[in-house]
């Protein structure tokens, strides 16, 4: 399925359906794929709104947590979109709870899935290692619990982007910013409803930090999901989409009246 992405202004973005709007922030690495399943299957219940964020567009002073934060404000603020579902995978997780904390009154609730903010493993001192394909397979491999996900189209995005000097510079930044931008305690002043879904095998952030995020997040619930590495949208999407389908539901029931 292809989707028309807009231009708008200086932002980069793909809007489907209509309805309540659901924002999707994705990694480091990511890209539209990673969320096809999740915007096929809720672009009939919701707008569903996926901006490219520029992860390595911005100049080096701007590349960081912060930075792109304030590029999803931005971009929410030209949009004018209110009463926001904000769902971030990894990186785009530590964006979204790095704006909910700036700009709570525009969120009605937020997803994290192998969201950053509180520990990551990272990709190791020498990553990204330039040239050697092996390597950088390997290392995409290490994402998915089962390495067949990391296919030799996503290896070879990888591989592009880990081959630009200027590029690799910028991931090292922004993955120094992730590490930098522990939020900690901090996190426990949100109040919106909160969906943490976690793969059982994630070996970037493991289980304890869903845990962590779950324990520090006083309205949050926490889905394990088995055989599910760090991006449960992409490896087990059926999966991912009827938690997050039924969260979404019970948010916009209504409240039950006590006799």
């Amino acid at each position: 399925m292809s989707y028309e992405i807009k231009e708008d202004d200086k932002f980069t973005y793909i809007e489907e359906g209509t309805g309540e709007t659901l924002i999707l922030l994705h990694g480091l690495f990511g890209a539209l794929s990673n969320f096809q399943d999740l915007i096929e299957y809720f672009r009939t219940r919701y707008r569903v709104v996926v901006p490219m964020l520029p992860l390595l567009e911005l100049d080096l002073l701007h590349t960081s947590v912060g930075g792109i934060a304030k590029f999803v404000h931005r971009f929410i603020e030209y949009k004018n979109y209110s009463n926001i579902h904000l769902l971030g995978n990894s990186l785009g997780g530590h964006v979204a709870l790095v704006y909910i904390l700036k700009h709570p009154e525009n969120i009605k609730s937020l997803i994290l899935t192998g969201s950053s903010g509180l520990f990551e493993s990272g990709m190791g001192d020498t990553y990204p290692k330039r040239g050697d394909y092996d390597y950088i397979r390997a290392k995409t491999e290490l994402t998915f619990y089962d390495p067949k996900i990391a296919t030799k189209e996503l290896v070879d995005e990888v591989f592009e982007i880990t081959s630009n000097r200027l590029k690799v510079i910028k991931i090292i930044a922004l993955a120094k910013s992730a590490i930098r931008n522990n939020l900690g305690e901090e996190i426990s002043e949100i109040k919106q409803p909160t969906l943490l879904v976690w793969g059982n095998n994630d070996t970037i952030t493991p289980p304890f930090v869903g845990k962590e995020f779950n324990r520090l997040i006083p309205n949050s619930e926490l889905h394990f999901i088995d055989k599910c590495g760090h991006a449960p949208m992409m490896e087990v999407p059926d999966e991912f989409n009827k938690i997050l389908h039924q969260f979404l539901t019970k948010l916009n029931e209504p409240a039950a009246v006590k006799d």
